[in-house]
């Protein structure tokens, strides 16, 4: 997947986006990070000279030789983008390498961050995908639980809360696809009550009345609120822990006071989720290609 450079939202709707690149970040801005881990990666960091590949630049940081591409463009500002070819530097014609060099420094905590999030999220997708069979596991409210097939009866899901079971049961006959799509029926059956639940406490705590929700089964949003309050809530967040559904329901009913992403948005959406920054780090850390696939 590219990443897409933002285009002006429609003042009619707004919507959370499944987030999985780090966003262009002017050098001038605040980053605050944890401290930088300058371990080797794949493709982008070297512990050695080596050869600097065809189109990039070097610069060494801690030992740790880091090899970036440098874009010149129109731009005012020094940008820097994390993407699947390492770090990406975006920078005025004016600039001369010695102080895009410096501004990477000063950067190098957030770069190395989000290159090791990259690295985290590549050795994720190399794991081998879910198994449609007895006994094996899926993500349901941020922890697995174990699936059973049942053969006796020709029908009907059973979950089992304190053992984390959820039993299936399927004609002798039953292929593989019977199978996802019943499991998928159950979860988009609990993603509409525990969104039912969820929203009404949100709203109230804001203020404010949406006129509708409903399921999504979006590939690029966790969810979206129209001006005359129609939202929508991406079935797969039932996959996550509480708090990030929680996260993305007071994301989007904080749109029915400001439809916008300006500072007024994100106070708004602090006065009823205080702790909405850790819940949106954490979002988008989940990349959706390691969810099941049904």
């Amino acid at each position: 997947m590219k990443l897409l450079r933002q285009t002006s939202p429609d003042p009619q709707q707004l919507a959370l986006q499944l987030d999985f690149f780090a966003a262009d970040v002017p050098a001038s801005a605040s980053v605050d990070s944890p401290a930088p881990v300058p371990s080797p990666l794949a493709g982008v960091l070297t512990s050695g000279p080596g050869t600097v590949p065809a189109g990039k630049r070097r610069i060494v940081i801690h030992e740790v030789a880091l090899d970036y591409a440098l874009v010149r463009s129109k731009r005012r500002t020094i940008g820097f983008v994390i993407d699947d070819d390492g770090l990406r530097v975006s920078a005025p014609k004016w600039v001369p390498v010695a102080e895009i060099e410096s501004a990477i420094r000063e950067k190098q905590r957030w770069i190395f961050a989000k290159l090791n999030e990259r690295r985290e999220r590549s050795a994720r997708r190399l794991q081998p995908h879910m198994q449609w069979r007895d006994g094996a596991t899926l993500p349901f409210l941020g922890s697995d639980i174990t699936l059973r097939i049942d053969l006796h009866q020709p029908a009907g899901v059973a979950f089992d809360e304190p053992a984390r079971v959820l039993t299936v049961c399927l004609p002798a006959d039953a292929g593989e696809q019977q199978l996802k799509d019943r499991v998928q029926g159950w979860l988009q059956q609990e993603a509409k009550r525990i969104f039912g639940e969820r929203l009404p406490l949100y709203a109230d705590k804001l203020g404010v009345q949406y006129r509708s929700f409903a399921l999504s089964s979006a590939t690029t949003q966790w969810g979206s609120c129209t001006a005359d309050g129609r939202i929508r809530l991406n079935w797969r967040l039932v996959h996550f822990a509480l708090p990030l559904i929680d996260y993305v329901i007071a994301h989007e009913l904080a749109h029915l006071r400001e439809m916008n992403h300006s500072p007024r948005f994100w106070a708004t959406v602090q006065s009823i989720f205080p702790e909405f920054q850790s819940a949106r780090k954490a979002l988008r850390d989940q990349a959706p290609d390691i969810l099941p696939v049904f």
